[in-house]
């Protein structure tokens, strides 16, 4: 099924807008204005809010599996996550940056989260064993965390020597 160019629109503008801004700080109005669309078309497309904050989340979902599908090790791994965190506009993970705005277990935009980070790490599990591959989560919840705060580069080469050394220890 094709996406509409208006419902495509909608979507880019919101995710930029939510991953600089945060989510509950930007309303639907603003969304619809800088989206170039009517009211009519934003609820023809999206029911409420939660819903686009859910597709933006499936949008960066999808993105993160294409990356990682695309990498053969652990190595290329971090390294495609390196690279997020030195691009222009680095405002940390939209995951984690989500679920501390949805703190409530229950509510669909933190199962969303949830369940993308089950994904990551089951994933990161066919690449490394236990309790490695939640080392390898853990070291990748604090660059991104640090990545906006600090140093990006220096951020992204202690990153990839602590997966190295994960690496390391496998191998013995």
């Amino acid at each position: 099924m094709a996406t509409s160019e208006a419902r495509l629109r909608l979507l880019t503008t919101a995710s930029g807008i939510f991953y600089a801004e945060g989510i509950h700080a930007i309303g639907v109005d603003r969304i619809i204005a800088e989206a170039k669309v009517t009211r009519a078309t934003f609820y023809r497309h999206f029911p409420g809010k939660e819903d686009l904050v859910l597709a933006y989340l499936r949008s960066a979902d999808e993105a993160i599996r294409g990356q990682v599908a695309a990498a053969r090790t652990v190595r290329e791994v971090a390294e495609a996550i390196a690279d997020g965190i030195r691009s222009p506009g680095f405002r940390g993970c939209a995951f984690l940056n989500a679920v501390a705005e949805y703190p409530d277990p229950a509510h669909p935009v933190h199962q969303a989260v949830l369940a993308h980070r089950q994904w990551f790490l089951d994933t990161i599990g066919t690449l490394l064993p236990e309790p490695t591959a939640r080392h390898f989560v853990m070291l990748r919840d604090g660059a991104m965390a640090a990545g906006c705060l600090f140093d990006p580069v220096l951020v992204c080469e202690t990153f990839l020597d602590g997966v190295d050394g994960l690496v390391r220890i496998q191998a013995t």
